[in-house]
């Protein structure tokens, strides 16, 4: 497991315009040698399948640690976000500024509720 997790070394990120391009001014994008990208940007017109395909292709990557997905976007695919139950990449749910962030439905906070019997 240890070195799995030590080739972990990017962010990715699915979001919308503004929270894509404040992390990529950050510093977190890149491309791959396959000319993958770490990110996408979701607009009205994003369809709801390329949205599942980025996802799941960020969750096979070997080299992402964490996927941060857009609250409001991961409702969009709630099954697949839900469905994930691997240590590594975790999935971590942002708000963005126009849509607050709402813990009741944060996957990973439920899991620990679970856990915790609450």
């Amino acid at each position: 497991m240890a070195a799995q997790q030590k080739d972990r070394n990017f962010l990715a990120i699915i979001g919308d315009e503004d929270s894509v391009t404040g992390l990529l001014l950050a510093g977190i994008g890149h491309v791959n040698s396959q000319q993958k990208k770490n990110f996408l940007v979701v607009d009205a017109k994003t369809p709801l399948s390329k949205i599942e395909e980025t996802f799941l292709e960020f969750t096979k990557r070997k080299d992402v640690a964490i996927i941060l997905i857009n609250q409001h976007i991961a409702d969009l695919i709630r099954p697949l976000v839900d469905d994930h139950d691997q240590a590594f990449p975790t999935v971590l749910e942002i708000p963005s500024k126009d849509h607050p962030y709402d813990p009741e439905k944060d996957s990973v906070l439920r899991r620990v509720q679970r856990i915790f019997g609450e």
